[in-house]
Formats: C-alpha cells, sequence, structure tokens
C-alpha cells in the first residue's frame, strides 16, 4: 500500500480536473481526494497498492483534455489516515 499527496500545477481548475481525477481514482480502487487549493493548484491525495497509485499519478500528469499540466509534485505519506472513498472536496 502507498499513499501519496501530489501538487498539480498548470491550469488544472476550471477544466473538469477534479471530477476526472475523481473518475480515475474509482476505476483504479484509489481512495482519498482531491481538491482546488487557492493558488490556482490542485491537490491530490491518493491512497491506494502501489502500481495502482503510481498509474494515477502518472495520469495526474497528462489530466483530462482541456487541462494543461506543468508541473507534479509528489511526495509519499504515512498510511496514517483511513478513507473509504475518493471525493471531491470543496
Amino acid at each position: 500500500m502507498k499513499k501519496v499527496r501530489a501538487i498539480v500545477s498548470g491550469r488544472v481548475q476550471g477544466v473538469w480536473y477534479r471530477a476526472h481525477t475523481r473518475e480515475q481514482a474509482v476505476a483504479l480502487g484509489i481512495v482519498g481526494f482531491v481538491r482546488n487549493l487557492p493558488d490556482g493548484t490542485v491537490e491530490i491525495v491518493a491512497q491506494g497498492e502501489d502500481a495502482q497509485v503510481d498509474t494515477m499519478m502518472d495520469w495526474a500528469r497528462i489530466g483530462p483534455r482541456m487541462a494543461e499540466v506543468t508541473e507534479v509534485r509528489v511526495r509519499e505519506m504515512a498510511e496514517d489516515e483511513e478513507f473509504d472513498s475518493f471525493e471531491v472536496v470543496p
């Protein structure tokens, strides 16, 4: 199991990035959340099997069709919080 926090930069707000991130996470069996941050970036916290989380982070570097991702900063986290699902946080 792996848990990561990613900060996604670029044109990632207002292009359905969060909704598509949730779709990808659910398809991969990942739990956690995604939310917009005040500085225009998107935060993803993803927890699941190593390969699925890695696949999710590969997708995050591309994003949905209308997004223009310029950078994804990823760091592993301690698995100290349990999630039951993957949610879009307002």
